[in-house]
């Protein structure tokens, strides 16, 4: 009984042996396999990393060429706008007094075709006169009286009349044609002539409705030909003693654009001002607004009210 127990009991534990040899080794392979899967893992995603790495280096070298060719260009674009304003502010400079004459010219220009819609009344009027005057000629002249034809046609615009006419003991030319002549000159470059027609213009018709035009073209011909203080002065009588005339806005504009041209700043920003603030909505007013930005004068909105 005694060999039968222990007989058992080797046999269970030979089984015991056994199953401890057959179950014991598994969980070591199932280890070593996970630790094979992490290390390829690992592996992987230090590949991952490393491809990562390098994309991020290329693209680092990508971005940075970009930026030095965009700073690059940056540059060149600031160089080509200095320039460019270099340019223009040559233009300006060189151009300034080409635009003061063309604005006076303009002017003159259309003063003149305000003035051919009053002067066809007078043509008309004049044409009626001459053509009454051919009549009582040819009505002398069939009557048969010839002795007295020479008395009227000396009466007549002949050649010797003509010469009387121009003498120092004659008439002074009439309104309009001291007026067309000094814008006629004008505005052709004749400053001195356009300048002895107008002060003769005040002369003799200082109270008529184109007395305040014809001073201040003398400030425009002073200011074209660089007499500034000349110019001030004529502008002043402008505005003193022609209240209502429509020269007021440009001979104000023109006074504080030649008191600037002899370095008397503040006395031409105010002239400048008071154009914005009294002819709102007119060139002149832009025209000052533009001088005063040229120099950096701020001009608030308030003073347009």
């Amino acid at each position: 009984m005694r060999t039968r127990n222990l007989l058992i009991l080797a046999g269970a534990m030979f089984l015991s042996a056994l199953a401890g040899s057959l179950v014991g080794p598994k969980p070591a392979l199932a280890v070593a396999r996970e630790i094979i899967e992490l290390q390829r893992d690992v592996t992987s995603i230090l590949q991952g990393q490393k491809e990562l790495q390098t994309q991020m280096t290329q693209d680092h070298t990508v971005q940075k060429t970009l930026i030095e060719q965009s700073a690059d260009s940056v540059n060149k674009l600031n160089s080509t706008m200095s320039s460019l304003q270099k340019s223009v502010q040559d233009v300006q400079a060189n151009s300034g007094t080409r635009l003061d004459t063309m604005s006076t010219q303009v002017q003159g220009l259309s003063d003149n075709l305000e003035e051919i819609k009053s002067r066809l009344g007078k043509v008309n009027q004049q044409l009626v006169d001459l053509q009454n005057s051919v009549q009582n000629i040819d009505a002398r002249l069939a009557g048969g009286t010839p002795s007295s034809a020479p008395s009227g046609l000396a009466g007549s615009p002949g050649p010797g009349a003509g010469s009387t006419s121009t003498s120092p003991a004659g008439p002074p030319p009439s309104a309009d044609t001291l007026y067309s002549n000094g814008l006629r000159d004008i505005t052709s470059g004749k400053y001195d002539l356009a300048r002895s027609e107008f002060q003769d213009y005040l002369k003799y018709y200082g109270d008529t409705d184109l007395a305040s035009n014809a001073q201040f073209y003398l400030g425009e011909i002073a200011y074209s030909q660089r007499n500034y203080e000349e110019a001030v002065q004529e502008y002043d009588k402008v505005l003193n003693n022609y209240p209502k005339s429509f020269k007021l806005a440009p001979a104000r504009l023109k006074k504080g654009m030649a008191l600037i041209e002899l370095n008397q700043k503040n006395a031409g920003v105010r002239e400048l001002r008071e154009v914005v603030k009294r002819y709102p909505g007119t060139e002149e007013e832009r025209r000052a607004r533009a001088k005063l930005k040229d120099m950096g004068i701020a001009v608030s909105a308030s003073s347009t009210q």
